[in-house]
């Protein structure tokens, strides 16, 4: 049997193996292997037909739809390049990215459409739309020229660019903590080694079905189509709108893996869960930040056949760490080690390693390395850097990833988070992690969802601040939140303040509680 060196092969090679066997599943819909490689070979045609040039870009405006999937594999089949635009972005944010990376031809929905009207005319390289479900009229000829899905996919198939391994896939916009949204490039290899790499240990298999929950858009949503391809197996796509929405789908599909951030896990936590799903649930898996300990111990309460997996990873190299289920008791807050074709390393501001359990940044080697930043060589070179001191006489060197994200590993090389690099809070000459803060406040089990920064202050640098919900069915009495604090917490350590909000706290676009509008808000309210 071949092996997928390239992202559609990963279907193209599980329909060699059992066509029939079902790869999506959207709700009463499913479609199998072979629909599904075949859909991709005539939507790649049907671009080549539109005249779409090797490298170009693809965008999709689309929720989680056969169609979001069949575009997302079919770009890079006819050797384009595919954009993902998360559905909840704004129109003048889908403008600015359909802009920055000068989108050919952009893939979206007839009300999307609609919501796209004023930016449009704005993106000069925008020269073909192609709309699912188009019932009525298309816009009349101009630029940019309408199709109907359908009549693309119907068009006669064609030979696509040569395409290999190290060509660009993808660009994954992701917000940084400033500015506007960087477009991390990604290839071929640093998608299918991810693949290879998170399916092996999470040990995907046909019999498994995956839950698509978070946002294709998203690098760990994305890898939940990706891993399950690789391994022949089921995907339930699935646009929610309330938590018990997910509940209600891994009962209803028998989902085997769930892959989710600590936000959405927090709101599940605080539910009741039909006690069926852990006899078919294998494993759950945390990415996109740390899972409080409250948290993940009422989730193993819950669930006590099933394998929690704690992961930690990055778009710039998709997929860095991951904790054993067999470790998880001995060490929960921890990220685990680097995951199988990558090396994980703990460097110093001048790149010698760091002690066991002193704090550096996280620094990610390997064949799921990205290609830099979309346009940016200024942020790529701050990123994407040589590795000190290695292979002096290499003309060309590797590149490794700096993440920016401070972590501490213990002396059997398990790491830890303690946070990125620009939350950092500095106050009373001590630096300190909000995810830290947050923990503590998660373990009183007096708050629902909570948010910790750092403000402006005279004379300790910075205070620290503290947005929070009340427990869900609960209220939330402050001054019993700060005394605890105060007994579980160094002085320097204490909220200066804590604002109760009715939840849920908000979130950004990939389903993070979105702490740098919560602290531009605050800032902007009391006129720090």
């Amino acid at each position: 049997m071949r092996d997928s060196c390239l992202l559609p092969e990963l279907i193209a090679i599980s329909a060699e193996r059992d066509p029939t066997a079902v790869a999506l599943a959207y709700g009463k819909q499913s479609l199998r292997y072979g629909e599904l490689r075949d859909a991709v070979a005539r939507f790649a045609g049907g671009l080549i037909g539109l005249g779409l040039q090797r490298g170009e870009r693809v965008g999709i405006y689309l929720e989680k739809r056969f169609e979001t999937v069949i575009a997302s594999f079919g770009a890079p089949a006819g050797g384009g390049v595919f954009v993902p635009l998360n559905p909840l972005l704004k129109p003048e944010q889908v403008g600015y990215i359909l802009r920055d990376c000068n989108v050919r031809v952009l893939v979206t929905s007839p009300e999307r459409l609609m919501l796209l009207e004023s930016v449009l005319a704005e993106c000069r390289d925008l020269r073909q739309v192609v709309v699912v479900d188009a019932k009525a009229d298309l816009p009349a000829a101009g630029t940019p020229a309408c199709h109907r899905w359908d009549d693309l996919l119907a068009a006669p198939p064609r030979p696509g660019h040569r395409v290999i391994d190290a060509d660009v896939l993808a660009i994954l916009y992701t917000s940084g903590s400033t500015g506007k949204p960087k477009g991390v490039v990604l290839s071929h290899r640093n998608m299918v080694a991810g693949a290879k790499s998170v399916a092996s240990y999470l040990e995907n298999r046909p019999g498994d079905t995956l839950l698509a929950a978070l946002p294709l858009s998203f690098d760990a949503g994305f890898s939940q189509l990706t891993t399950a391809f690789h391994a022949g197996a089921r995907v339930v796509l699935l646009n929610y709108l309330l938590p018990r929405d997910v509940l209600k789908a891994l009962e209803k599909e028998r989902v085997t893996g769930l892959t989710a951030v600590p936000p959405l896990y927090i709101q599940l936590s605080q539910l009741e869960w039909p006690a069926a799903i852990t006899e078919h649930l294998r494993y759950f898996a945390n990415t996109g930040g740390r899972m409080p300990r409250e948290t993940l111990a009422a989730l193993r309460a819950r669930l006590p056949k099933t394998q929690p997996f704690l992961m930690y990873g990055l778009t710039e190299a998709f997929r860095s760490t991951y904790l054993p289920p067999e470790e998880v008791d001995r060490r929960p807050d921890s990220i685990g080690k680097a995951i199988p074709n990558a090396e994980i390393l703990v460097l110093r501001e001048d790149g010698t390693p760091c002690a066991p359990n002193e704090p550096g940044e996280l620094v990610h080697r390997g064949a799921l390395v990205g290609m830099g930043y979309w346009n940016d060589p200024e942020k790529t070179a701050e990123r994407y850097k040589p590795l000190p001191g290695r292979e002096a006489g290499l003309v060309i060197p590797e590149l490794a990833v700096f993440s920016g994200d401070t972590v501490r590993s213990d002396e059997e090389g398990f790491l830890y988070f303690v946070g990125r690099r620009d939350e950092m809070m500095k106050t009373s000459g001590y630096r300190v992690s909000p995810t830290e803060v947050e923990e503590i406040l998660y373990g009183t089990k007096r708050v629902g969802e909570c948010v910790a920064f750092g403000v402006e202050h005279a004379t300790l640098g910075q205070a620290i601040q503290v947005i929070a919900t009340p427990p869900d069915g609960g209220t939330l009495d402050v001054d019993a939140l700060i005394a605890e604090c105060k007994a579980r917490m160094p002085a320097y350590m204490v909220p200066a303040g804590i604002d109760v909000r009715t939840g849920p706290l908000p979130r950004n676009p990939n389903g993070k509680i979105d702490r740098k509008t919560l602290s531009t808000e605050w800032i902007e309210r009391h006129g720090h």
